[in-house]
């Protein structure tokens, strides 16, 4: 119990000490500290809403590219989309066409062996 307040003490003697110290060799006045204070915490916000400004451009920036290559992107989209469309309507236009020959020529054929075989000609 005796070295506790002997080490509180020592605690106390230590603190006063250095208050004292402080005061003595305290390189300004209390009102000048205050004032370095306030205008380094100005500085400081004049840093960080210059910093905001600066990340707000390159942001607002940034969006507008990303916006840009978006809409060009969709764009030559729609262009693909456009030429797989025609491409498609003129191969389906394009069977459609051999279909219709073929049936064309089924029914000829058909028509060819009918008259034929009345005549004795076909089989």
């Amino acid at each position: 119990m005796e070295e506790e307040k002997n080490g509180f003490g020592y605690f106390l003697l230590g603190l006063g000490l250095g208050v004292a110290a402080g005061l003595i060799l305290a390189p300004k006045s209390g009102a000048e500290t205050r004032e370095y204070l306030r205008s380094k915490a100005e500085e400081s916000g004049d840093y960080l809403r210059n910093r905001a400004d600066e990340s707000r451009e390159y942001l607002k920036k940034r969006s507008d590219d990303l916006r840009d290559t978006a809409s060009d992107l969709v764009e030559k989209g729609k262009a693909s989309a456009s030429d797989l469309l025609d491409k498609g309507k003129t191969a389906v236009q394009s069977r459609r066409d051999n279909l219709s020959a073929a049936v064309e020529a089924g029914k000829q054929a058909y028509r060819d062996a009918v008259s034929n075989y009345g005549t004795g000609e076909g089989v």
